[in-house]
This record gives C-alpha cells, structure tokens and sequence, in this order.
C-alpha cells in the first residue's frame, strides 16, 4: 500500500480541493458520488476529482489513508473532510463556507446560499 499512499498524500497536498469519488465530477458513478460533486460544481469549487473505480489500488488505499470506510471522500489543503453525509451537513449548516473562507478557496457565495434556501 505504500505506492497508493504516497500517491494519495502527494495528490491532495499538491491540490486545494480534491474529491476521491466513483466516477468523475462530469460523470458520477454512485448516488453519494454525484451529490457531493454536484455541491462542488454548483458552488464553482475548483476541484481535482478522483475516480477511484479506474485503480483498485487506490480505491482501496484512500480507505486506509483516512481510515474512513466509504467514498466519496473530500480533502481541502491537505485534510480529510468527510463523506456525503458530512459535506452534506456542513454545506446546508454554512460550515463548508466557513471551511473554503478559512482556506482561502474559491467558492460561488450566492450558489451556496440557493442550496441552503432549497433545503429549508
């Protein structure tokens, strides 16, 4: 595992936002997948996305380098974040805002506001 690690830490320490997901952020491949790509894209977020069912290796290495058992998973400057459910909570609550402002990412204000007042 350790060409998938190394590989895994040089990708999102070289990267602002990276999304590890089954697909592409064009093309998702999984409900979980396409729903935090999709929060990505409409909120303009620069992303790199990962599609880890293209190697084995790393589908199953950013499993251990979080220690987090499910994909998607999202890194921004370096950290693991969550999964959907996590970005999902932090996106309607504002803290994925906060998150990207403290980062200094850049993110579509106004888009993230419509996600949270078509959530309320």
């Amino acid at each position: 595992m350790t060409d998938a690690k190394t590989t895994i830490e040089d990708t999102v320490k070289a990267n602002d936002v990276v999304l590890y997901m089954k697909g592409t952020k064009t093309m998702p491949q999984c409900g979980f997948s396409s729903r935090v790509a999709g929060v990505l894209n409409y909120m303009g977020v620069d992303f790199l996305d990962v599609n880890v069912l293209a190697d084995d290796m790393i589908r199953q290495g950013i499993k251990d380098y979080s220690d987090w058992p499910t994909i998607p998973q999202l890194y921004v400057k370096g950290e693991f974040v969550g999964g959907c459910d996590i970005i999902t909570e932090m996106t309607l609550s504002g803290e994925l805002d906060q998150l990207f402002e403290e980062n200094g990412v850049s993110y579509n204000k106004d888009a993230a506001e419509k996600i949270r007042e078509a959530n309320a």
